[in-house]
C-alpha cells in the first residue's frame, strides 16, 4: 500500500471488479492474452519492449502476475 493512500477492490454497478481505479482481469488465460496482444499490436504503442508496455497497460488494467506476464508476452 502506497503510504498516504489506501488502495482496495471495489466492485461497480455492472459487477466488474476494479483495484485502485484499475480494472481487474481475471484470471482467464484467454482473456489476458487478449489484452496483451491488443497492448502490444496498437497502433498507438508501435510494438513496445516490455517495460512500456507493463507501464501504459497498469494505468488501466491489474492482476496478478501482471508484470511477468507482459515480460514473458513481449
Amino acid at each position: 500500500m502506497k503510504k498516504g493512500k489506501q488502495e482496495e477492490f471495489w466492485m461497480d454497478e455492472h459487477g466488474a471488479i476494479w483495484y485502485d481505479n484499475r480494472l481487474c482481469v481475471p484470471d482467464v488465460s484467454s482473456l489476458r492474452e487478449a489484452v496483451l496482444s491488443e497492448a502490444h499490436s496498437s497502433p498507438f504503442s508501435i510494438h513496445p519492449d516490455s517495460t512500456k508496455m507493463y507501464r501504459d497497460l497498469k494505468r488501466n488494467f491489474w492482476w496478478n502476475g501482471m508484470k511477468q506476464d507482459v515480460a514473458r508476452f513481449v
